[in-house]
């Protein structure tokens, strides 16, 4: 018979990716890093990823000669009505029992968050945002999104959706940004067709990635400083809006975008115009565990 939680010696944290599935075992007392696994996700296929996570899952209890509660970071959630995931990228889990499949498999119950809950929570638990009553995690990716951590634990909400900042409309829009780009999820102008990484790219054209348009901007290309500019305003405008609704200590930004140094010095400058309150205190900060945050909240799910 499996031992109760709290028996368990391992912390086991699963990053479910559109590309690449992450395992990580952390020790429960610890919580130090004992080892690491990545493997391809097999994409499109339900039952193949069940079998990919179980394997990983069983890897990592064989090397390490223990057992670990699991928890499970995937691009989607959990549907409280119906028990069965929905707003997934990763489309093949839709509609699915994943958790309850998961569990069956696994024999032992599982938990399951969204990857930006992770995110979050790995970052408040040990990371940038550590001893902080409140965090906002935030994805600049492919697609934007955040997690919202409240005294060490991931608040989700009665419709499992607390953190989608990414798709409400961009705050204060100037005239040539309306009514905005169209977004996959049916409207135009939220927030995630402005920061995410495809949008930055778009505004500078010509396939200039990311992380080549801040290095022509260091080396003085003016466009590319505009267009920048123009981002970090446009991010500035989007956090003020959680600054006021939440309020939070710190918010940390993660995905590939959160590497762009320069955000941490001008965003800040910026959003005092739109927060109301005479001072921010809210630090902005780069994440401790940067790529690997998501798998390390994934097996921070289980407190204790």
């Amino acid at each position: 018979m499996l031992p109760a939680m709290d028996a368990l010696g391992l912390r086991i944290g699963i990053d479910l990716g559109g590309t690449k599935t992450e395992a990580i075992a952390l020790d429960r007392a610890s919580g130090a890093e004992l080892a690491r696994r990545r493997v391809a996700t097999e994409r499109g296929s339900y039952g193949g990823t069940v079998r990919t996570i179980r394997a990983l899952v069983e890897g990592l209890e064989a090397e390490l000669g223990r057992r670990g509660s699991v928890g499970i970071g995937i691009p989607g959630t959990i549907s409280p009505a119906t028990g069965l995931v929905k707003n997934a990228n990763s489309t093949w889990l839709i509609g699915k029992p994943f958790d309850r499949d998961l569990s069956e498999a696994l024999a032992r119950p599982v938990r399951l968050a969204n990857d930006a809950d992770c995110f979050a929570l790995s970052e408040a638990t040990d990371g940038a945002g550590a001893g902080a009553a409140t965090l906002f995690g935030v994805i600049l990716g492919t697609g934007v999104g955040a997690g919202i951590v409240v005294h060490g634990r991931p608040l989700a909400g009665p419709n499992a959706i607390a953190g989608e900042w990414g798709h409400n409309p961009l705050p204060a829009p100037q005239p040539d940004e309306l009514p905005g780009p169209p977004c996959y999820c049916g409207r135009a102008g939220c927030v995630e067709t402005f920061l995410c990484g495809p949008a930055l790219e778009r505004q500078y054209g010509g396939g200039v990635s990311a992380a080549d348009i801040v290095a022509r901007a260091e080396a003085g290309d003016d466009h590319a400083a505009a267009v920048l500019a123009r981002y970090e305003d446009r991010l500035a405008r989007a956090l003020a809006a959680i600054i006021n609704i939440l309020d939070p200590e710190v918010i940390v930004l993660g995905g590939g975008l959160g590497n762009i140094a320069r955000l941490y010095a001008n965003v800040p400058r910026l959003w005092g115009a739109h927060v109301f309150s005479d001072t921010v205190a809210t630090r902005l900060a780069p994440p401790v565990h940067g790529d690997s945050s998501g798998v390390r909240g994934a097996a921070w799910l289980w407190p204790g």
